[in-house]
């Protein structure tokens, strides 16, 4: 992900591992700050389907934190 600060607005989502690629749902529209705090209280088997889309890159939250 580039480089960002943490009142950037960005989408956090959970991409279900359902038939034909499953959906991606919407948790949180808003600052990334906010987003994380979200991202990081949700349980492990949801965490690895978690993403952040910036306006210009989408990063894995597992691999934004480093796990």
């Amino acid at each position: 992900m580039r480089t960002t600060y943490q009142d950037a607005t960005v989408r956090l989502y959970h991409l279900d591992g359902g038939p034909e690629g499953g959906a991606a749902n919407t948790l949180f529209y808003g600052p990334l700050a906010e987003a994380m705090r979200i991202a990081n209280a949700q349980p492990e088997d949801v965490q690895e389907g978690l993403y952040i889309a910036t306006d210009n890159d989408v990063v894995a939250w597992l691999d934004l934190i480093g796990e």
